[in-house]
């Protein structure tokens, strides 16, 4: 897997890019099926779409890259397709963890681990231990992951220290909780992208999300490369972000 060696800056007169892309890699399967192929030809695919993806990340100057890799709700599929998923990230992680470490990028993964099978929690440790002190461009892997049960631990953690007398109720805010998702030490995304079609977040970023930008494509993931992401990026440039305050022309 050839890699920029650092998310690159952008030229000058060119608009700066979003600092922080998360995308929800969607339509594998149907990628597979409008072909006549097996779901699993499918997702293969999607890990090649996904190398290539990394690197024109880095390449347009995104930071950090976010994706959707597994979701809690995903172990309700076929055993069968969840040993093929497995697979593939045991391969993708072996065979690129290297080259990820060589050119500066950190892998960080967010979801629940305690009941993953002990391969499998070794090797998310083993890529999250290799890359902890790079620099360059972070990308974020949410296996196993659930925005509503990320939020819901988060509560339950400030209830704990509530309980405990650590902090008072009336302390508890936006910031508080915050600090206690997974995602407390990396910024939230500012664009996210949804192939396949589909126009939903599926239990990705909830509390993240709150002022991201959504652009939803119709190409299948498998087909997802970097002038789709570039054209991503071009539609997140069109808007106005106000934050919950008033655009241009609404305070001329």
């Amino acid at each position: 897997m050839s890699m920029p060696d650092a998310a690159q800056k952008p030229e000058a007169g060119v608009a700066t890019p979003p600092v922080h892309v998360a995308i929800i890699m969607d339509g594998n399967g149907r990628w597979a099926a409008a072909r006549g192929l097996p779901r699993r030809e499918g997702h293969r695919r999607g890990v090649e779409a996904l190398r290539n993806v990394v690197k024109a990340a880095g390449e347009l100057g995104v930071r950090y890259l976010t994706i959707y890799s597994f979701s809690a709700e995903n172990w309700s599929r076929p055993a069968d397709e969840i040993e093929d998923l497995m697979g593939l990230l045991k391969r993708f992680v072996r065979n690129d963890l290297a080259d990820l470490h060589k050119n500066d990028v950190r892998v960080r993964i967010i979801g629940e681990r305690a009941n993953l099978k002990p391969d499998i929690h070794a090797l998310l440790s083993e890529a999250e231990e290799l890359t902890k002190n790079n620099s360059g461009q972070t990308l974020v892997v949410a296996f196993n992951y659930g925005a509503q049960q990320e939020i819901a631990q988060a509560a339950k953690k400030l209830a704990e220290e509530v309980a405990s007398g650590k902090l008072a109720a009336a302390e508890i805010d936006a910031a508080k909780l915050a600090a206690h998702l997974h995602t407390k030490d990396i910024p939230d995304p500012d664009l996210i992208i949804r192939t396949s079609g589909e126009q939903r977040l599926s239990n990705f970023l909830l509390w993240q999300a709150a002022y991201a930008e959504f652009v939803f494509v119709p190409t299948h993931w498998p087909d997802f490369d970097k002038a789709a992401l570039q054209a991503a990026i071009d539609e997140f440039h069109k808007r106005e972000r106000r934050f919950g305050g008033l655009d241009a022309k609404a305070r001329a």
